[in-house]
């Protein structure tokens, strides 16, 4: 048995997980009928386990338990949550005046029942708990999907969740997980049970979830893709700018919804912020992510190497001059070397998101400008701006500064995604969560209005005898 397989068996065993897992947890049990799939290392395309993928007719035992066991979680439980020390003292609604006399009005929030849950590869638990932990306390249920090609996560994280049910005696369908392809979160999107489903991938597959969703009035939580500006003035901190530019551009090997993937430089400061990223990208250290020092590691699967390849010819034939990286890392893994692109803002492929490190570069002369390019793509996630200066930096986060649900100042564009409101405009969905106002989101809002006195004034003159 060679070194790297023992060692997938020794994390495999810490986390609860064998050599084959059952990929669906329903109805408190774990079991699966579907295909058997293989979770690659994308370092070096070795199978770390297998997993056994859901079937429809699992899907469809887990969600009926799911339907069923909301009416239980939906009581008094929520209280025992406390809904994330402190945020379920929100989910009490307003009083409202009445300009009739001796009534009242207020908004009660309430449970919509079932959550579903459909989550990418980048950030295969952390969106789960964006949405499911103030889903639960707000008395949902959830029903979870993880991608295709991350089970082994999707089924490591159930573990955890169905311990906790499992220790305080509460039904283990109050989570359901399910492992498996597309007809499992079509059946989601279907499904008239699930009044909201929150969805995070490409903007392609978004509409066509959110398409489906609202042919059944159902409603949407989406988070799509990124094409996530920086924009760097000439009185900016360049030595902040490089870094926060190598961060946003390089981590996560261009693989998250916020990596910067246009750079918009003051053409004063243009080849001097270039150079010096062009000199930080030669040394940036490509390899095993487990290896210390490592900060560029492998695409995710071999697929999204050959899309990197086809975009660099996409990008070639439009003008694209590499200045930096631009060729696929020959080894058994899925390595490609982080790339600078010098190209003209309106090239058809800027407009694109490739979920890859390569990075667009283009020259503006004013702050109008620059914004005008920041806006001129149809996804609006993150962006950022590098200024010293208070009317540059009110002029970016105003009306006619940055169009995108994130607009950061001095930092980099993947830099406040957690513990802030995350979100995003246009294409990217419009979804908003972790922010102070989150939790609407999965509950239903009745405006209550009260009568305590005696009179009914909309029915002055009416005669009853």
């Amino acid at each position: 048995m060679s070194c790297a397989k023992k060692a997938y068996e020794f994390l495999l065993r810490e986390i609860g997980l064998g050599p084959r897992n059952l990929g669906c947890y329903v109805n408190g049990a774990w079991k699966a009928r579907g295909p058997v799939v293989a979770t690659l290392n994308p370092a070096n395309n070795q199978v770390i386990a297998e997993v056994v993928e859901g079937s429809l007719e699992d899907y469809e035992e887990g969600m009926q338990a799911c339907f069923d066991a909301a009416k239980i979680w939906m009581q008094e439980i929520i209280d025992m949550c406390d809904f994330a020390v402190g945020l379920s003292r929100q989910l009490n609604g307003l009083i409202i005046p009445s300009e009739r006399p001796n009534h009242m009005m207020m908004e009660m929030w309430n449970p919509l029942g079932v959550v579903g849950v459909i989550t990418a590869f980048n950030f295969p638990c952390a969106v789960l708990g964006w949405n499911a932990c103030i889903a639960l306390v707000c008395g949902n249920c959830v029903v979870w999907k993880g991608a295709p090609t991350t089970p082994l996560v999707t089924i490591a994280m159930t573990k955890l969740v169905s311990g906790v049910l499992e220790k305080n005696n509460l039904p283990g369908s109050i989570f359901t997980s399910l492992c498996g392809g597309p007809e499992i979160g079509q059946a989601i999107a279907k499904d008239t049970r699930i009044p909201l489903v929150s969805f995070t991938g490409s903007s392609k597959v978004g509409l066509m979830v959110q398409q489906t969703v609202n042919a059944r009035y159902g409603k949407c939580l989406l988070e799509l893709s990124g094409n996530n500006a920086i924009i760097v003035m000439d009185d900016a901190d360049i030595q902040l700018a490089v870094r926060s530019v190598v961060f946003a551009a390089v981590g996560t090997a261009g693989q998250r919804c916020t990596t910067c993937r246009r750079l918009l430089l003051h053409e004063s400061i243009y080849k001097k912020v270039l150079d010096q990223l062009v000199d930080v990208y030669k040394q940036v250290k490509i390899g095993d992510p487990l290896e210390k020092g490592t900060l560029l590691g492998p695409l995710h699967t071999a697929a999204s190497k050959e899309n990197f390849e086809k975009g660099i010819e996409i990008i070639k034939s439009q003008g694209g001059k590499i200045l930096a990286g631009g060729s696929v890392i020959e080894s058994e893994g899925n390595f490609v070397q982080p790339t600078i692109v010098e190209i003209s803002s309106k090239a058809a492929v800027v407009k694109e998101e490739l979920f890859a490190p390569v990075l667009y570069v283009m020259k503006f002369q004013t702050l109008k400008e620059a914004i005008e390019i920041n806006n001129s793509v149809s996804q609006g996630l993150s962006s950022s701006i590098f200024t010293r200066r208070p009317d540059v930096i009110f002029k970016w986060t105003g009306p006619q500064g940055s169009d995108c649900g994130i607009v950061n100042v001095n930092i980099p564009t993947n830099g406040a995604e957690i513990g802030g409101a995350f979100g995003g405009e246009k294409a990217t969905g419009g979804g908003r969560e972790a922010g102070s106002d989150s939790w609407k989101q999965y509950m239903r809002r009745s405006t209550c209005t009260i009568n305590y006195g005696s009179e009914l004034p909309l029915a002055q003159g009416i005669n009853f005898g």
